[in-house]
């Protein structure tokens, strides 16, 4: 039996330059939500990826939703969401089933084609284009 019910649930809210973070664990849905470009990016996603990292941890033969909805981020960003990224792939790879959600607007060339980059990297995860129409 997983201890996943141990761990609180995490939340960070939104700011004009930091997404909202909201990662139920108990029920085992995961949302970044918003734009991403803090001063220190490093700063700000460590604990968000300390706290996912040991939430994976935990799990055994899991399905885990996350949903991505970032209007925009700077290259800072992209290097703190190839690190979730990666830790989500290899939770993946232990036997959880990762579904990512990659909302972006339809308009926005630079976001599909990161979420398409993500897809192409991370292929354990299993990745979902949401265009979302403006």
């Amino acid at each position: 039996m997983s201890d996943t019910k141990a761990m609180e649930n995490f939340y960070i809210e939104a700011t004009a330059t930091s997404p909202e973070v909201d990662f139920k664990f108990d029920s085992h849905q995961l949302t970044l939500r918003g734009e991403s470009y803090p001063e220190n990016a490093a700063a700000f996603y460590a604990p968000i990826t300390q706290q996912l990292r040991a939430y994976l941890a935990s799990l055994q033969s899991t399905r885990v939703t996350v949903d991505i909805a970032l209007a925009y981020f700077n290259s800072s960003s992209t290097k703190m969401l190839f690190s979730i990224f990666d830790a989500l792939d290899e939770s993946a790879k232990k036997g959880n089933a990762i579904r990512v959600n990659w909302y972006f607007d339809e308009e926005d060339e630079t976001i599909f084609e990161f979420g398409e980059e993500l897809k192409a990297d991370f292929e354990a995860i299993e990745f979902n284009d949401c265009p979302i129409a403006v």
